[in-house]
């Protein structure tokens, strides 16, 4: 559970090709303790890309191939253990990490789903038990009536129904608006085009800022310096690149570092304006 120590490249290939000890990356925002959990890690395809040529691939992607990582979020503030995403639910894995970082699953407060894909919500159930007990589940009203009525996914419907009426759902904030808080340091802002509901959270604690894009992009290397380029996952491409852009670009000139669910390790770093797109560096 330590902190990468080398600097720009050399970090982005380190962490591209492999997470160090525990897959677990510690930071502070404010007085927040912030953990990246890697739930999984395997090679990476850039079949999902959507308009890559192969200009774009040779220039960005290493000849040695690249990583594809899953990974959940969990914050404890002064009062509450919040839980952004949840993973597969694969082997126990995020709840295990959960657990090592000295919270039992009964005593997390909330769980925030950025969308309803099962990478994302994997570990809510398990044997039709609700794994946080006690917990309140946080989900943008779009996202629930698309995936539990529209276009129902079975798997969302019953990673949800042991929560019951704790399925809390809100209306996301507009970048750059004035945003509402869900819990306390935490605000919701919408990013739709991944998904019909696709939600980021913006973590503030004092000065300090954290903004977790979720599924904003599937492969950096790629996505950061050509935020046009979607992925076969995003249901609305074309919605999900301008958002990635826009996303991406705030970021950038506020200074805000971002976290997502599919960059490898760490998982979290800087984003700067770079040509027609943009540069991602990882934490240290």
């Amino acid at each position: 559970m330590k902190k990468i120590g080398l600097l720009g490249l050399i970090i982005y290939a380190i962490a591209a090709n492999g997470y160090a000890d525990d897959g677990i990356y510690t930071l502070k925002v404010g007085q927040y303790e912030v953990y990246i959990l890697v739930e999984s890690e395997r090679d990476g395809n850039t079949g999902i890309l959507v308009g890559a040529d192969e200009a774009v691939l040779k220039r960005y992607i290493p000849a040695e191939g690249f990583k594809h990582t899953a990974n959940a979020v969990l914050i404890k503030t002064p009062k509450q253990n919040i839980l952004i995403d949840t993973g597969t639910g694969a082997g126990g894995i995020i709840v295990d990490k959960v657990k090592k970082l000295g919270i039992q699953p009964e005593n997390v407060d909330a769980v925030l789903i950025t969308h309803l894909h099962g990478d994302h919500f994997g570990s809510l159930q398990k044997d039709g038990a609700a794994v946080f007990s006690k917990a309140k589940v946080y989900l943008s009203a779009k996202e629930l009536e698309h995936f539990t009525k529209t276009q129902v996914n079975q798997g969302a419907v019953a990673a949800l129904a042991p929560y019951g009426s704790r399925v809390t759902t809100f209306e996301p904030g507009e970048l750059g608006k004035k945003l509402k808080e869900i819990v306390p340091g935490i605000s919701p802002i919408a990013a739709y085009g991944h998904t019909p509901g696709h939600t980021l959270y913006l973590i503030e604690n004092g000065k300090d800022k954290l903004l977790i894009i979720g599924d904003l992009l599937h492969i950096a290397l790629v996505q950061f310096p050509v935020p046009e380029i979607s992925a076969t996952y995003d249901m609305d491409q074309k919605a999900a690149a301008a958002v990635r852009r826009q996303v991406l670009d705030y970021a950038a000139k506020n200074k805000i570092p971002v976290a997502g669910m599919h960059i490898v390790y760490p998982g979290t770093g800087s984003v700067s304006v770079e040509g027609s797109g943009f540069k991602f560096t990882p934490s240290k």
